[in-house]
């Protein structure tokens, strides 16, 4: 990784005039005696870089020397949407690239000082990226065709695809692919295998935002095969965002009825299955009560004969 550290160090010095020895070796991850190693090494190669003595003084560039790679390449004007993202960059394998986007873009008087951060797993999610994550990443950047081994609910399979894009949501890698002209989309937790291909012409039309949205709304539906019917307290009004979807909170929004004496509502929520809903809505404990299906009813009521019978005891 010397070489990239170089590069690194030449516009460091470019960007912000000079740095000391050990500025440098902060910026840069390493220890002050590969500074000086460094140093050298750029000098020999011929990079005008010298030392400036005194209570200001540092490694300079000599004034008017420029490097010719100042200009942001394709990849790193990509990598410069990842600014912020330091955790998805790592994972992805990009966080060199980024490094030197930002450099290149952004000179250190310029660069505005961090006030937000996204963290993107929850707080009890596996944080570890998928192992083929990297290997993903680059079959998309440059456009080559992979060769995925995927783990299905019944068995593995093989398949061909042309790799477009890489989400995470929720703290999961997804790749989004090609078949044939049909869109498909991938856990990359679920990849087993890549191998690289030939390089594939991509179609300058796909909108990556525009496809992930569209498959996660009908994915959405897809799920919500169910209709309850609820009433709930005030209480229950409140708590149902930590039970329940986004989508069943929104469809409760719009189908709540005006509250009767008790301020209680009746409510009609889209749930992916009969066995889903009496898990999540059990949450809920007395603050809830299923109106429709009857099979749901039953079963919650029975479940609050139980609770009543084990306190009781």
């Amino acid at each position: 990784m010397r070489a990239p550290r170089l590069f690194k160090m030449v516009l460091l010095l470019q960007s912000r005039g000079s740095a000391t020895a050990a500025e440098l070796a902060t910026e840069l991850g390493v220890s002050e005696r590969t500074v000086y190693r460094d140093i050298g090494e750029l000098g020999a190669a011929g990079v005008p870089v010298y030392a400036e003595q005194g209570r200001l003084g540092g490694y300079r560039l000599v004034d008017g020397y420029r490097t010719r790679l100042t200009g942001l390449s394709p990849d790193e004007a990509e990598a410069l949407f990842l600014l912020g993202l330091d955790g998805p960059a790592k994972d992805m394998g990009l966080d060199e690239l980024l490094a030197s986007a930002t450099l290149k873009a952004l000179p250190a008087r310029s660069r505005p000082i961090r006030r937000f951060h996204l963290d993107v797993p929850g707080w009890f999610h596996d944080a570890e990226p998928p192992p083929v994550l990297t290997a993903l990443v680059e079959a998309v950047w440059r456009d080559l065709t992979v060769t995925v081994r995927y783990r299905r609910r019944d068995g593995e399979v093989t398949r061909l695809v042309q790799p477009y894009g890489i989400v995470l949501k929720g703290g999961v890698w997804y790749l989004v692919a090609r078949i044939d002209g049909d869109q498909r989309i991938y856990r990359a937790d679920r990849i087993l295998d890549v191998t690289a291909g030939e390089r594939f012409d991509r179609d300058a039309s796909f909108d990556l935002a525009a496809v992930w949205a569209e498959r996660a709304d009908g994915f959405v539906r897809r799920m919500a095969t169910v209709q309850v019917t609820v009433r709930l307290s005030a209480e229950g009004r409140r708590a149902l965002r930590h039970a329940v979807e986004p989508p069943a909170v929104r469809a409760a929004e719009q189908t709540a009825s005006e509250p009767d004496d008790q301020d209680r509502i009746v409510v009609r929520l889209p749930l992916e299955s009969l066995e889903v809903a009496y898990h999540q809505l059990l949450c809920l404990g007395p603050e809830v009560e299923v109106l429709e299906p009857e099979p749901l009813r039953e079963r919650m009521a029975a479940a609050a004969r139980r609770l009543r019978d084990l306190y009781q005891r």
